[in-house]
């Protein structure tokens, strides 16, 4: 992380300082990059390569995908093997991540549809890593209990205190969006490990 955000960053901008016109150049600069564009300066660097974009990551993506594929495989092949062991791995992995997900709405002051829908969504989007539960149930918030002008006017205040967090309804808005992903993502890994122990248990 430091070389994009700090080493790239000094480069560029003691390049960009040297090719600047005039005799006399004043750069303002945030005091961490002080240091690296001291040293930089005397260097050339190339602006084009710079701002290259490195190619992205595949592992990323195959791990998210790979988590519920793998556990769709295990709830699956218990099916085939114990129909009665299938079901209660599908029961569990649905309480697990329903419940956690709908926890975390109820500590954000949730409206009880907004609580139901984080239930019955987690248990599907946990499977999908481009889709969240949390999205869904800020959904059903934003649209039962809409922000009113007020909510806007003090948002620049509320964000510094607990009560106002929980008091604004945009605020709230997005507890709900972050509270029901952790505890759909925290159903998701022990709903995950209750389905392997079933799957160990009737192999």
């Amino acid at each position: 992380m430091k070389r994009p955000l700090i080493d790239e960053r000094d480069q560029y901008l003691a390049q960009k300082i040297k090719e600047a016109p005039g005799d006399k150049v004043v750069a303002v600069l945030g005091a961490a990059h002080v240091p690296g564009i001291t040293k930089e300066i005397h260097r050339d660097h190339d602006l084009d390569k710079l701002m290259e974009l490195p190619p992205k990551s595949k592992i990323p993506k195959l791990i998210g995908w790979s988590i519920p594929l793998i556990i769709l495989a295990i709830i699956a092949y218990t099916f085939y093997a114990n129909p009665s062991a299938g079901w209660e791995q599908t029961i569990r992995w649905v309480l697990w991540n329903g419940s956690f997900s709908a926890l975390g709405a109820i500590i954000a002051l949730g409206h009880p549809l907004t609580v139901i829908t984080a239930f019955l969504v987690a248990p599907i989007t946990s499977l999908n890593p481009l889709i969240a539960a949390g999205w869904f149930a800020g959904i059903v918030q934003a649209y039962i209990r809409k922000p009113h002008v007020r909510d806007f006017e003090t948002l620049a205040e509320d964000v510094f205190s607990v009560k106002g967090f929980w008091q604004n309804k945009v605020t709230r808005i997005l507890l709900i969006v972050v509270l029901a992903n952790l505890g759909s993502s925290l159903g998701t890994l022990i709903g995950g490990l209750d389905v392997i122990r079933l799957f160990l248990d009737n192999i």
